[in-house]
């Protein structure tokens, strides 16, 4: 696929099939540089390997913008078959590469991606993101220091069409002792976005893409704390640029 933003300047939109691929390493150094919290990510060498563990419940995809050979953004993602959903784990540019439609670019191929392998029955596409309101000073002090604002993020996301789920999300951590992280909010797009979404939905989508590292039992846990906050059958759609120093409901 290719776009192009600027006169005589093309993007390459590329999908990574070969897990030896020599882009993986540069994708897994943009990662670290423009993300304040890099430990949280998956890490780039491990991204063949995730490329390689698909299967028909879950399939797992790298795609990378390139100029030139070089690599200015990429996303990481996940079609999770059994809620018919997809959830994307990071998605990136470069700051030099920032204004110039890359993010745009990188979000329709990915929504593209998802459609082909939900054959065309794709219920959206999850994402979660920091909340400023709940972020600390030193949190925020990282932020600017790899040249990012989580508010200006949460605006990006809001153009690109995402909107909010109105319910107190929670990302287990994976070990016995780990407690869960409690600064991100859960973000839902598709096109023709409705006011709402079935609790159900959101539910299965996350214990799917749980239970790879939560195991089956501990994501069953936790995918059932996530529908008694839900408190009903439908989940409201807010813009995500409304933030709650409180977690949603």
């Amino acid at each position: 696929m290719r776009r192009r933003y600027n006169p005589g300047v093309d993007l390459r939109i590329r999908r990574i099939e070969d897990a030896e691929d020599p882009a993986l390493e540069a994708f897994g150094r943009l990662q670290r540089a423009v993300y304040f919290e890099p430990d949280a990510l998956i890490p780039g060498e491990w991204l063949g390997r995730l490329i390689q563990m698909g299967s028909d419940s879950r399939q797992n995809f790298v795609l990378l913008a390139e100029r030139d050979g070089e690599v200015l953004g990429g996303t990481v993602f996940h079609f999770l078959a059994a809620a018919g959903s997809g959830f994307s784990s990071f998605m990136g540019v470069a700051r030099e590469a920032r204004g110039q439609g890359i993010a745009r670019a990188l979000h329709e191929a990915r929504w593209s991606t998802l459609e082909q392998a939900a054959h065309d029955e794709l219920a959206g596409v999850f994402i979660d993101v920091v909340n400023p309101a709940r972020m600390s000073a030193r949190e925020l002090k990282r932020e600017q220091a790899v040249g990012s604002d989580p508010q200006v993020r949460r605006t990006i996301f809001a153009r690109l069409g995402f909107r909010q789920v109105d319910i107190r999300y929670e990302q287990p951590v994976g070990g016995p002792n780990g407690g869960p992280v409690t600064k991100l909010d859960l973000l839902f797009y598709r096109p023709r976005l409705p006011n709402s979404l079935p609790t159900r939905l959101v539910v299965d989508t996350m214990r799917a893409y749980w239970q790879p590292w939560l195991g089956p039992q501990r994501a069953a846990f936790h995918a059932h704390e996530l529908q008694q906050r839900a408190g009903g059958p439908e989940l409201r759609l807010i813009s995500p640029e409304v933030m709650k120093q409180s977690p949603a409901r």
